[in-house]
Formats: structure tokens, C-alpha cells, sequence
């Protein structure tokens, strides 16, 4: 055998060949154009030992450069305690691709059936399920279940005010499922109630997708939301960033159908991108229509409590044609992770860190419309990310200021002269000044 980790000999390569019908592997490859074959041997690097291999890691890493993160827009810098980490790496919590064996399972099946107990009550809704991928994904899978409990009705309409990358995967679903997506129009920063009342009423319409807080940061006002969808047989859905539930009305509270967003804000650290995790609430009357997986408590044959898949037969992750999704796989360490997070900071500590980014977001604004390079957008408040409008390109000053160690927030909407920047629990009062410090040397 050539290779260690390579399984095959050459004779089994022989005897592959020969059962499709070539004598080599170039003549496998014939059909390829050569001008799309590489033509050299692979740069391949020669083996390394373990420190080599982690002084090359380790330059690697030094070329990026950590930046003050303001940046949100659906990402958001919070603070993991220590602690997390170390029950996420305990053997008795190990993820498995699907736990159907639950008699091995216990640790895995445990703190799903926690985080969904949580979660559920954050949203204020029944039931919860895991295994989102992410918060647009999650919210896609909301709108497919609109659809599946309106059975002929195949249209969705969605808030204009719902974060721009989230409406696109929604939009990508509805295009390959059939389904028509319309969008509702905003008004001030907010969805249109006006026109959601107009396209309810031309009928049709299996479900409503808003979000709390909306894509601006802002903080919505739902009411009669709820009742107009009921009215017209149709669900309403609702996209909240899961920390804000600390403090903000929780989507059972507005009367919402679904529940889903992003849980990345409760302990996921921004690990350049992810993974993160999607979450999935619902009332009971539509427990049959949700994907991914539920756990529900019992007890074992010897009385003691344990735990198991509920609710679904195991062709419901296997069988694509048979399922209510063709989402499958665990998102176990993130949904640990938010299980260890919320039984750490209950709701007092969750409350605490929501205050404190609220009034950090706002002492920020104050101070950045101090620099006179900035005016306000909206005159509604919001949690803890604000929309301003810069006197230049906001291009331009986020690469300023990235030069300077800092990362002020992203762009927002399609014009070049809005800032979204957002503040969480770690950010400090030095930061904010020293952030406003840079912009007004600009």
C-alpha cells in the first residue's frame, strides 16, 4: 500500500478499472479537457513534526488582526463564561449524528430536552425542537410550515424590515418548493401594518413572517398582528433575537404561531463565522408540521427518568420524501452550549446583560451624534443596535477604522451613508470613546 490512510491497494485499483472498462487512471480521465487538468504534481508540503506543525498554525494565526467588534447585523460579540467550554468538552455530553440509541445517549438526549424546555419558555411558546442550522434556515423552515398547515394556500408574505440575508434564504426555499413570496412594505423603519391588512385581505395567504428587533435594530410594535393573520386563516411568525427575550414581549405574547431566529447571542462566541444555531418554537396544533428533532422525558423499565426521541418515527431524518425537512444533522455542541448558558445566567442574569447592552447602545448613539458626522434615521428606540446616518461613506470609515483596531458596525440597507452598529456586554466605556475618538479625526 502506497498510502497509510489510503485503503486501497493496487490491485483494487486494478480490479475498479477493469469493472468500468479503462486500463488506467489517465484513461478514466480522458473525457476531461486538458486544459482543465492541472498538469504538475500536487504542492503537497513534506511531513512535519507536531511543533513544526503548530509554529506554522500559530504564524497563521498572527496574521489576523483582532478588532473591537460594534459590528451585529445578525453576529454579535457576547461573553461565553469559562465554563461552557468545559461541559461542551465532558465525554458524558459527546455528540452523536442522531441519538436513536437512547441507552447511550443519555448525556446527548439530556441537555437537548433542556434546551428545548428553555427555549420554549423564552419564546413563550408550547413546544421547541434543535437542530436548526442557523436563524435564516430556521425561519425558511417556518414559512415551509405555513405552508404545510394551509395545505392549498401557497402564499407567504414577509416583513420588508427582516434582516436582508435571512429574506434571501427564505426567498431561495420559496422558489424550489413552490411557494410565493410577497414582501411587506416598511414604513418609518417598521413593517406596515397598513399593508399587511391590504395583502391579507386579497386572500390567499398561508402565513406572515415579521422580526423583533427588525433589521434597523428597531423594537416593533405587533399588536393586532396576530388577530389580522388569525382572521384570514393565516400563521404569523415571528424572527426574534433570542437574548432580547430577556427583556422584550416574547413572541407567545404577541400571539405568534411560530417562533424562530438566531440563538448565537445566548453564550456562541463569533468563531469567524460560526457554526451557530437556529432555534424553532411553535404551539402545540402544529407539532406534526416541525422538522429537525424533539426529545420528551420518561422513565426506564426500572422507573428511573430518562429520555428519548419523541414524536417522530426515524424515517423522519432518513427518508427525504417522507420527512417534513431534509435538515438532519445535530447542531449538539451548539445546543449545549446555549443549555449551559441559560441555566447559568437564569432569567435575572439574562435580564442584567440585556440592560447593559441596551443602555451601552444608547450612551454610544449619544456620543456618536456628538461628533457631528452622524444623524439619528428613526425616532423609534431599539435593544441594543442602532441605525445612524454618516455624513460620508460609511465604506470609507469602517476601513478607517478597522486600521485603528476597530470594527464600527456594518453597513445597513442599500445606501452607502448608513451605519448599523451594535453594542453588547463586553464593550466598554473606553472603547465607545476611543471609537468616537477615531471617527472624529477622520
Amino acid at each position: 500500500m502506497s498510502f497509510r490512510y489510503f485503503p486501497h491497494t493496487d490491485e483494487d485499483l486494478k480490479e475498479m478499472l477493469r469493472v468500468v472498462g479503462v486500463d488506467s487512471l489517465d484513461a478514466l480521465y480522458a473525457e476531461v479537457p486538458e486544459e482543465l487538468k492541472l498538469q504538475r504534481e500536487l504542492d503537497i508540503p513534506a511531513a512535519k513534526s507536531e511543533v513544526e506543525v503548530m509554529a506554522a498554525a500559530e504564524a497563521l494565526a498572527r496574521r489576523n488582526k483582532p478588532l473591537v467588534c460594534f459590528a451585529g447585523a445578525g453576529a454579535y460579540d457576547h461573553f461565553t463564561p469559562s465554563v461552557i467550554p468545559y461541559l461542551a468538552s465532558r465525554s458524558e455530553f459527546s455528540t452523536s449524528y442522531t441519538p436513536y440509541q437512547a441507552e447511550i445517549s443519555q448525556g446527548t438526549l439530556q441537555y437537548i430536552f433542556e434546551y428545548q424546555s428553555m427555549m420554549a419558555e423564552l419564546t413563550g411558546m408550547d413546544i421547541s425542537n434543535a437542530s436548526m442550522y442557523d436563524g435564516s434556515t430556521a425561519t425558511a423552515e417556518a414559512m415551509m410550515m405555513c405552508v404545510a398547515s394551509a395545505k392549498k394556500r401557497r402564499r407567504v408574505l414577509i416583513s420588508e424590515t427582516v434582516a436582508p440575508n435571512v429574506r434571501q434564504v427564505v426567498a431561495t426555499y420559496a422558489r424550489f418548493h413552490g411557494v410565493e413570496l410577497d414582501t411587506i412594505a416598511a414604513s418609518e423603519g417598521v413593517t406596515d401594518k397598513n399593508d399587511l391588512d391590504a395583502k391579507l385581505a386579497a386572500g390567499d395567504v398561508a402565513g406572515v413572517i415579521c422580526q423583533q428587533p427588525n433589521c434597523y435594530g428597531l423594537i416593533e410594535d405587533f399588536s393586532g398582528f396576530a388577530d389580522a393573520c388569525h382572521n384570514e386563516k393565516a400563521l404569523f411568525v415571528l424572527n426574534t433575537k433570542a437574548q432580547a427575550l430577556g427583556v422584550l414581549k416574547t413572541p407567545g405574547e404577541w400571539g405568534a404561531d411560530i417562533a424562530c431566529g438566531d440563538a448565537q447571542t445566548l453564550g456562541i462566541p463569533l468563531c469567524f463565522g460560526g457554526p451557530y444555531i437556529g432555534y424553532l418554537c411553535t404551539k402545540n396544533a402544529l407539532v406534526r408540521k416541525m422538522p429537525g428533532r424533539l426529545v420528551g422525558a420518561t422513565t426506564d423499565a426500572d422507573g428511573r427518568r430518562c429520555f428519548v426521541l419523541t414524536m417522530q418515527a426515524r424515517e423522519q431524518h432518513i427518508r427525504r420524501e417522507k420527512a417534513t425537512s431534509n435538515i438532519c444533522t445535530a447542531q449538539g455542541v451548539m445546543c449545549l452550549y446555549v443549555a449551559a448558558y441559560l441555566s447559568l445566567m437564569g432569567p435575572e442574569g439574562l435580564r442584567k446583560v440585556c440592560e447593559h447592552a441596551y443602555s451601552g447602545a444608547h450612551v454610544l448613539e449619544e456620543k456618536l451624534l456628538a461628533t457631528g458626522k452622524f444623524e439619528k434615521v428613526f425616532a423609534r428606540d431599539y435593544f441594543n443596535e442602532f441605525c445612524l446616518r454618516y455624513k460620508g461613506s460609511v465604506d470609507a470609515l469602517l476601513a478607517a477604522c478597522a486600521e485603528q483596531g476597530y470594527l464600527a458596525g456594518v453597513k445597513a440597507g442599500d445606501s452607502d451613508d448608513l451605519l448599523l452598529v451594535a453594542v453588547t456586554e463586553k464593550r466598554t466605556e473606553e472603547e465607545m470613546n476611543r471609537l468616537c475618538e477615531i471617527i472624529k479625526s477622520l
